[in-house]
């Protein structure tokens, strides 16, 4: 008897714990269910109740900076402190021939500098050291360009006599590019929303209000290739390059959630 009481009891503790284990399976199948429910309401439902519309605004403008890279290259100086001395001389020279047509001190920087070996290989594949070579780049911005364009062709003249021998690159630039992204930003947003409106005419929906917004900076810089290996030391006939009309565009993507 003993035997089959401890039988039954024991297949009754097993059926209750299989309705335990089912039990709370069955929670949390539910639970992942209702987690899913939320998730795919503040994922999926969101996505589909928004439009994302793109606005351009576009804003000319005359340039009134000229920013031009001159720079000196020494080839195969004696030692490294020859190639140092030679190159800085040169700048200081070309330096002051800049400021002198007028380019204030803060518009002249150092936009690179290198001193390397001039490494050979004779007829036997061994290298050996036959010099230095030394370079810097200097960044001058030229002001008002818009009203005196004529002093860009000076200072790139002056700086060619004082020994430059490489004029590398020239871009245009406005003194308010801000104000100018500024008023661009402005326009594209009108421009989404006049799309939005359309947009959302013809599928039937209505708009209630701006999730969110991305921008996007398109402002096309044309950079010349000047380079010019023939200048130093003599009579130097500067390029005449006009400015012309330059455009900030931007443009704003723009998410609006429907109602």
């Amino acid at each position: 008897m003993e035997n089959n009481i401890n039988e039954n009891g024991s297949c009754c503790q097993h059926k209750k714990c299989g309705k335990v284990v089912v039990m709370i399976v069955g929670m949390l199948l539910l639970a992942g269910i209702v987690t899913i429910a939320i998730l795919r309401d503040r994922i999926v439902t969101q996505q589909f109740n928004q439009i994302t519309v793109v606005g351009q605004g576009r804003v000319p403008y005359t340039p009134d900076i000229a920013i031009i890279n001159l720079g000196v290259q020494i080839d195969k100086a004696k030692s490294a402190e020859d190639a140092l001395n030679q190159l800085n001389a040169k700048m200081a020279t070309i330096i002051t021939a800049v400021k002198a047509e007028g380019v204030a001190d803060s518009d002249v920087e150092t936009a690179n500098y290198n001193l390397s070996p001039q490494i050979e290989y004779g007829n036997n594949n061994v290298a050996s050291t036959t010099g230095y070579n030394a370079n810097q780049q200097l960044s001058v911005k030229v002001r008002e360009f818009d009203q005196k364009p004529e002093k860009l062709n000076t200072v790139i003249a002056a700086a060619g006599k004082a020994g430059v021998n490489q004029v590398n690159s020239l871009l245009f630039d406005s003194s308010k590019i801000n104000e100018l992204k500024q008023q661009a930003r402005l326009i594209a947003i009108k421009d989404a929303k006049q799309r939005s409106v359309i947009l959302a005419d013809a599928a039937g929906v209505k708009i209630k209000n701006i999730a969110n917004w991305y921008e996007n900076l398109i402002q096309p810089q044309p950079m010349y290739n000047m380079m010019n290996n023939g200048m130093g030391g003599g009579p130097v006939s500067a390029p005449q390059v006009p400015g012309g009309t330059r455009e900030v565009i931007i443009e704003m993507s723009v998410n609006y959630n429907l109602k």
